[in-house]
């Protein structure tokens, strides 16, 4: 029954993902996005990243500071997909889907750039004074009729499986498998410790998430990619065949050979794609919720920081994965060893049992980062479902479902993420698109006013001020 039910959620999420869907739906969003922003990505990224981490914390509305909200976000995207997805797609879509995740990046950080300004933009306070956003808030107040109710509706559903697949029980196992290859403790072991550590931490809400993704998630990103980049230093003689390689790859695909499952250009760019969302989240809708609980003056300064996630995660983390696989040559391994692809990578370059060793306990960290910021996520999501009521029952079976996670075999869990994560992308890239004009001249009014982040609050308030009186 299990493997029937694997094999049609297999066909709808191939589907889903295919060429006539999803790839050009979040491309194509994240292309038009660009241009209508005119290259935000390109000319503010400078700005974004000091205003990130260099000046100090805003204050405004909000339940967490800026930082905070892109450590959150930051936690729920730089997981498994970052070590593991990314083995996974070079390893069916050769070197060149490298190449596809890196378009899908640069493409998605105005995707993300634009779900984050409407999830500051259109949010509201609940019942408890807390700040609620994301596309099932934006979709609803800024799409008139129905339709808002209709897109804002089939997110919300999707959000709350999603935290429970990608965000939840293939996080769970990760850590798991993380604990066991290198310290050989037992899953059952794994999954009580997860257990007492989700709860601990998502009991407390989104100040308890804020304050501990901020903490550890900048430290555990720092030493993945030191580890990386001194991998790379090691086999710098084979680093610019292997840049050749993804480029050339990406439009010529790879003919099958030995273990490797063999690609097409297709394959390069549905699996560069696929995992390049899976992985930075972009077009998803998810950081937004993040972002609108970010203590902020304007739309606009919370948008720019947390465009600079997509950067990070993809750019910079995703980048050191793919590059030391392909220059390492563990690329060709097989589908079925994707998951022992980057530990091998590092491991060629690394001395002794260093290179598995940061490979497996960065997978630990990244994956329980990935538990925290998905279960803030659902959470929202549930509430806008189901109520208030529903917050701390959520968080409780959240919890459990982390330790199903760790002692489950989750083939099926991992076909259901995938699907989960494309469903909930629709909804909000209809949005997105719908809502472009409405992003694109308030973000030209501002950055006219502001180009350089630099207004004190008393000046930014003002204009909000004035802004607030032209949308009314």
């Amino acid at each position: 029954m299990a493997a029937t039910l694997n094999d049609i959620l297999s066909a709808i999420s191939g589907f889903v993902w295919g060429p006539f869907l999803l790839i050009p739906l979040l491309l194509g969003t994240g292309l038009f996005l660009t241009i209508r922003l005119g290259g935000i990505q390109f000319r503010t990224l400078g700005r974004s990243v000091r205003h990130a981490f260099v000046d100090k914390n805003e204050e405004g509305a909000g339940d967490i500071s800026n930082y905070q909200a892109l450590t959150t976000a930051l936690a729920a995207t730089v997981g498994t997909g970052n070590i593991v997805g990314v083995a996974t797609a070079i390893s069916i879509g050769g070197p060149g889907a490298l190449f596809w995740i890196w378009v899908t990046g640069i493409v998605g950080m105005a995707s993300k750039y634009s779900e984050a300004y409407l999830g500051v933009r259109f949010r509201t306070t609940d019942a408890k004074g807390k700040q609620a956003g994301g596309p099932q808030v934006y979709l609803k107040r800024a799409l008139p009729g129905r339709w808002g109710v209709l897109l804002a509706g089939a997110f919300t559903l999707f959000t709350i499986f999603a935290s429970f697949g990608i965000g939840n029980l293939a996080q769970g196992n990760s850590i798991a498998a993380g604990l066991g290859d290198a310290f050989g403790v037992d899953p059952t072991v794994s999954g009580i410790i997860i257990f007492f550590c989700v709860g601990a931490a998502v009991l407390g809400g989104i100040e308890g998430v804020g304050k501990i993704t901020a903490a550890f998630v900048p430290l555990m990103i720092v030493i993945y990619v030191t580890g990386g980049m001194v991998a790379l230093v090691m086999m710098a003689d084979r680093v610019p065949a292997a840049i050749s390689t993804i480029f050339t790859d990406a439009f010529t695909g790879t003919a099958a050979t030995g273990g490797f499952v063999g690609s097409g250009i297709m394959l390069a760019i549905q699996f560069g794609v696929a995992r390049g969302i899976f992985s930075n989240e972009s077009g998803m809708g998810s950081a937004a919720i993040a972002a609108a609980a970010a203590k902020t003056q304007h739309p606009v300064r919370q948008a720019l920081v947390s465009m600079t996630q997509t950067f990070i995660d993809t750019i910079i983390v995703v980048t050191i994965t793919g590059l030391v696989i392909v220059t390492a040559g563990t690329w060709d391994m097989g589908r079925d060893e994707a998951a022992i692809m980057t530990a091998s990578a590092f491991s060629q370059a690394l001395p002794g049992e260093s290179g598995n060793l940061i490979v497996s306990v960065s997978l630990v960290f990244f994956a329980f980062s990935t538990i925290l910021g998905w279960s803030y996520y659902g959470e929202r999501a549930t509430i806008a479902l189901f109520g208030e009521w529903a917050s701390v029952p959520y968080r409780m079976i959240f919890t459990v479902m982390a330790f199903v996670g760790a002692v489950a075999h989750l083939e099926l869990a991992w076909t259901f993420s995938d699907l989960s994560n494309g469903l909930m992308a629709i909804p909000n890239l209809i949005g997105l698109l719908i809502l472009s004009s409405l992003v694109a001249n308030e973000t030209r009014e501002y950055l006219k006013f502001d180009p350089l982040l630099k207004k004190s609050p008393d000046e930014v308030a003002a204009f909000v001020e004035r802004q607030q009186m032209d949308w009314k």
